[in-house]
This record gives structure tokens, C-alpha cells and sequence, in this order.
């Protein structure tokens, strides 16, 4: 491992707009310090923030809070995630183990960066990890890659449980930019490969996550969260789907679809949703939700069982959000 300069950050430190630009951030660690012993992930500098004030999970008017440094078992077993927005107490639940969810921060949660094996292979082109060096997953063993919003450069899926069910809850997320708090619709958080897949997310250097908002709806009555994986524990997603409906009278009021272990970002469609509003909440409806969700999906050979399996996945979530056990 690379030796590096370590300072621990207080509030004090955060007034000052240029200290932690090059500065790389540290939570839990539980996804950091692997990338960092696998020489992944070099930094010069790392700050922990593991003091700040951002560990907190309040109920507010208009929703909830969660901290940035909540950890992820805190937060899934806090009874308004429990109570109110049971599919991310789910979606939680079925990440990582027990040990890992006590470390694991929210913030951290967001930030992870990809499971694919050539991302963590060195000796291996990634244009992830090496921009321009190519990328191994396309032609090479890619069961777990992406299938939706990939590109030339990179087919890596993102392989956070929780962001799927915060992109079906359409969460917001709360930024700190130069002392200025930034409040970015989830959706806009993270990215699509293109041309540049070493960009993660749309953060910019020094940006610091501060707290996670669910707004009111929680769709407490009708959810789902499916994950489909090779074990049952500790294992991530093949394909996984937050579903989330609201019902009346047997016709969709609201719906949401949101897709993990099938592109570098958590797959969700606004416009699809909405064609389905006001529309029997049937099977066949599902279908066809499936079908316009995923239209355009490709294989790259050894994960194009993932594409009948998503369709499969996305109806069984819905019906099993229609007639939650």
C-alpha cells in the first residue's frame, strides 16, 4: 500500500475551500481501503471524516434525514426506515454481511465503486482505472456486467443495493460545495460510462455528502425488493428491482421501477413509469412495463441470461409489490 498523509477533519476544517480538494475522504472504509490494498486506489492524502456531525437520522414534516455517517445497519433497522420505507430497510438488509452494514457509512453507500473483476485486477486494461487502456470486461468473462447504458468504454455496473431503492424513493441528496450546502436529485448523482467511465458520479472534487432525504411517500403498503444473486447472502446482485406501487380501485396511481446489477447506474425511467399511471395493475401491464424498461439491453456474451431474467425479475417484483407477504 502507498504511504499517505492522514489528518482527521472537524467542522472547523470544512470552512476552508480549497483544504480538501485533493483529498480523498474516509467514512467506514469498507470499500476504500480494499481498493487501496489492491493499489486501485492511490491517494496522496486521506480525511477522515468520521467525526463530523452528519450521523444522524431524523424525521422531519416533510420526510426523513439520513446522515451521511449513519451507518447502514443503523439506518436500516431506525423504525421510520423500518415502518415507512420498508423496501429500503429490505434493499439494505440483503447487502454485504452484518459486519460490514455496522461499518458501512450512507454516504460511503453511494460512492462505492465497481465490483467488476478487471477493475481489480492491475495487470489488466480498465479504462475505469486507466482511462484509455480499454476495457477487458467486453470481450472477456462478463456475467455480472451491464447490459443498459453501457458504452465502447466500459460495461461495469454499479453494485450498491441501497441506491436502488433510494432511486425508487426518489431520493435527494445533500452536498457540501465550497460552504454552500447543494441539494442534487438522486438521478443526477450518478453516471453513465460514455467516454469517460472513471467518473463515478457527478460530485466534484472537495464535495462532501452531509445527508440523504426521503421525501414523504414511502410506499409503506405496496413494495418490493427483489434480488436475484448466485448465494443468498453475501453476494452482489445478478439483477436486483426496487418496486414500489400505489393502487386504487385496481389501477396504478404511481409506480416505480428501479434496477441494480444491470448498468453503471441504478436503471430507472421516469417516462416509462408515467405511461403506466392510471393503467390496470396486471400482469400483462407488468410485461409491458419490463419490455419498455429494458428495450435496447445487450448482452456481451456470458451475461446475456441477464436480459430474461431482468424481465422475469421486474413482474415478479410488481406482483409481489401488488400482494406484499
Amino acid at each position: 500500500m502507498k504511504p499517505f498523509e492522514y489528518t482527521r477533519l472537524s467542522t472547523d476544517d470544512l470552512s476552508s475551500d480549497t483544504a480538501l480538494y485533493d483529498t480523498t475522504f474516509l467514512a467506514g472504509g469498507t470499500n476504500l481501503v480494499d481498493l487501496m490494498k489492491y493499489g486501485v486506489e492511490k491517494p496522496d492524502a486521506i480525511a477522515d471524516i468520521g467525526q463530523l456531525p452528519y450521523d444522524q437520522i431524523e424525521e422531519f414534516a416533510d420526510g426523513l434525514r439520513l446522515g451521511a455517517l449513519a451507518t447502514n445497519a443503523d439506518t436500516a433497522y431506525h423504525p421510520a426506515v423500518k415502518n415507512k420505507y420498508p423496501v429500503l430497510n429490505k434493499a439494505i438488509l440483503s447487502a454485504a454481511s452484518s459486519q460490514l452494514r455496522n461499518r458501512a457509512t450512507n454516504g460511503g453507500n453511494l460512492l462505492q465503486r465497481t465490483r467488476c473483476y478487471y477493475f481489480y485486477d492491475t495487470a489488466m486494461p480498465c479504462n475505469k482505472r486507466e482511462p484509455g487502456s480499454g476495457c477487458a470486461a467486453i470481450k472477456g468473462f462478463n456475467r455480472i456486467h451491464a447490459i443498459l447504458g453501457t458504452s465502447a468504454s466500459c460495461i461495469a455496473t454499479h453494485p450498491s443495493d441501497m441506491c436502488v431503492a433510494l432511486a425508487a424513493l426518489e431520493a435527494k441528496v445533500h452536498i457540501l460545495r465550497k460552504g454552500a450546502t447543494l441539494v442534487m436529485p438522486f438521478d443526477q448523482i450518478h453516471r453513465l460510462p460514455g467516454e469517460h467511465p472513471e467518473k463515478d458520479h457527478n460530485l466534484e472534487p472537495g464535495d462532501l455528502i452531509t445527508h440523504i432525504e426521503l421525501p414523504n411517500e414511502g410506499f409503506s403498503q405496496n413494495f418490493e425488493y427483489l434480488k436475484i444473486r448466485d448465494r443468498e447472502s453475501y453476494a452482489f446482485a445478478l439483477v436486483s428491482v426496487a418496486a414500489c406501487l400505489k393502487v386504487s380501485a385496481g389501477k396504478i396511481e404511481d409506480v416505480r421501477v428501479a434496477l441494480g446489477g444491470v448498468a453503471h447506474k441504478p436503471w430507472k425511467l421516469k417516462e416509462v413509469e408515467h405511461e403506466f399511471i392510471g393503467k390496470e395493475a396486471s400482469t400483462e401491464n407488468f410485461k409491458s412495463l419490463a419490455e419498455k424498461l429494458i428495450k435496447g439491453a445487450q448482452g456481451f456474451g456470458t451475461n446475456n441470461f441477464k436480459i430474461p431474467l431482468v424481465k422475469r425479475a421486474i413482474v415478479r417484483a410488481l406482483n409481489n409489490a401488488l400482494n406484499p407477504s
